[in-house]
């Protein structure tokens, strides 16, 4: 399945449609369970504390993965994502009650970078309570 967003219609400062994403501890345990990462920092309160943490935080690779849903929601094919990465800036810290915590990802068509390639660099913006939680989080992106 190729992108279904248009190379030739894309122009630079493109917004993405925004997402929020909750975050619950059941959560987190379905994704250790995944992952097969179970650090105790994402699930023991008392241990997360222990270790400095405010409380119990996500994963950094969930949040990351989050994040990304917002390019390939737009891009229309997980694969036409081609590079992705980011800065873990601040922990997405998740309580424990009914409401977890929410990240809110907005993204932005930031550069045409190959013609020939259909390509175009994403930056996204991820942020948890008011706090960015992800710095230099980019994509590139293959186009149809």
């Amino acid at each position: 399945m190729a992108a279904t967003v248009s190379y030739d219609e894309v122009e630079v400062g493109t917004e993405l449609p925004a997402a929020s994403f909750p975050v619950t501890r059941a959560t987190l345990v379905r994704y250790a369970g995944a992952s097969g990462d179970f650090n105790p920092i994402h699930w023991n309160e008392k241990f997360a504390k222990e270790v400095g943490l405010p409380d119990v935080i996500a994963h950094g690779m969930f949040t990351m993965a989050e994040a990304i849903r917002v390019v390939t929601d737009w891009a229309g094919d997980p694969a036409a994502v081609v590079d992705y990465g980011v800065r873990f800036t601040k922990p997405v810290v998740v309580p424990n009650d009914d409401k977890g915590a929410v990240v809110e990802v907005s993204a932005k068509v930031a550069a045409k970078l190959d013609d020939e390639a259909r390509t175009v660099r994403v930056d996204l913006t991820a942020v948890c309570d008011g706090q960015k939680v992800l710095g230099m989080a980019r994509a590139v992106v293959a186009l149809a």
